[in-house]
């Protein structure tokens, strides 16, 4: 039966390597931030699980902002820099480039790595993110270099955002969802043959899928029998409470299935103001730092798989989806709780 195929074991207790883009503990010794309302600096806390791109979006502005002499402004965004944030290799090149080198720089420092499988073909059904593998034949290989490309580092993956929620709300063409579910299936098999990957399907938000049941099924039709659970509010605002208590219903569904969370920008909930809510809100914040010391046995981590600063789309002034915007991210730092 599901629940017995389930691979559950918590995250804090595995031994083997996971691929996750994480704080490199030098990195994060001593690191300090600033208050939300950009006065005195306070401690940044570390993660020692995860490691962190010392190179990415929001470490590099802050290195110029420095030099350009934003100094207060350069310590907020040290809320982003100095906390580990996922990787999405892009689905229009080889992501093995992509993947070998974060995942062998995770495994270096000893820590764990956070990717995103993001490619499906007919991905996001036209909108921001469109996209995706040309055919199924090319998902395949894709996914393929992907899993060789982690090899035995320590790795987390999560698995096709939006993939499986939009064959629950008629997104998805009908003429695609059979071969979506066995392309989501082949890859949570070709991913947890890497002995440090650990595979999460995604499975929207509490706003989205408002009734769990209506989940249960396509998720174990792409395999989540054979994964180690599903992801819940990946680039979304719905608070921790809310995900959290969702993502217990669909456990129960799924046999006890274990999950994780997005908290990279819910610190202060879903924008209420209408319009693409879930598009570059503004007034939002960051949430709950990375850490797999969640108080929850059914939520294996907190992740900040959203990478914060980056726009969701050409939405409220923002650029192109996935491009860094400074000034937003900016924003998210400076009204975080600390």
């Amino acid at each position: 039966m599901y629940g017995s195929a389930v691979r559950s074991a918590p995250l804090a207790s595995l031994a083997r390597p996971v691929v996750l883009v994480v704080v490199l503990a030098t990195l994060a010794a001593g690191c300090a931030g600033s208050s939300g309302s950009g006065g005195a600096a306070a401690p940044v806390a570390s993660h020692p699980e995860f490691w962190v791109d010392p190179d990415s979006p929001a470490a590099r502005q802050v290195r110029e902002w420095r030099a350009q002499g934003r100094t207060e402004d350069a310590e907020l965004l040290r809320r982003i820099a100095d906390r580990p944030v996922a990787h999405w290799p892009s689905g229009e090149t080889d992501p093995g480039e992509q993947v070998g080198p974060v995942a062998g720089a995770a495994s270096a420092a000893g820590r764990t790595a956070v990717l995103v499988a993001y490619n499906i073909p007919h991905r996001d059904c036209g909108q921001y993110s469109q996209g995706g593998a040309a055919d199924a034949e090319a998902y395949r290989a894709w996914i393929d270099s992907f899993a060789a490309a982690v090899g035995a580092a320590k790795a987390i993956v999560i698995l096709e955002p939006d993939a499986v929620p939009h064959t629950a709300d008629g997104c998805t063409a009908p003429m695609h969802v059979d071969e979506r579910f066995r392309l989501l299936s082949e890859a949570v098999d070709r991913l947890t043959r890497q002995p440090g990957t650990r595979v999460y399907l995604d499975a929207g938000n509490p706003s989205w899928i408002e009734d769990p049941e209506r989940l249960a099924d396509a998720l174990r039709r792409s395999g989540i029998g054979r994964a180690d659970g599903f992801a819940l509010n990946v680039a979304n605002f719905q608070t921790l409470e809310e995900s959290a208590d969702y993502g217990r219903r669909l456990s129960e569904r799924l046999g006890g299935a274990h999950f994780v969370v997005d908290t990279s920008r819910n610190g202060l909930g879903p924008y209420e103001g209408g319009g693409e809510s879930w598009c570059n809100p503004p007034g939002r914040a960051l949430g709950t730092p990375p850490t797999t010391d969640t108080g929850d046995p059914l939520i294996d981590a907190y992740l900040w798989i959203k990478r914060p600063g980056e726009s969701d789309g050409e939405c409220r002034g923002g650029p192109a989806a996935g491009e860094w915007w400074p000034e937003y991210a900016l924003g998210l730092a400076r009204r975080a709780a600390g």
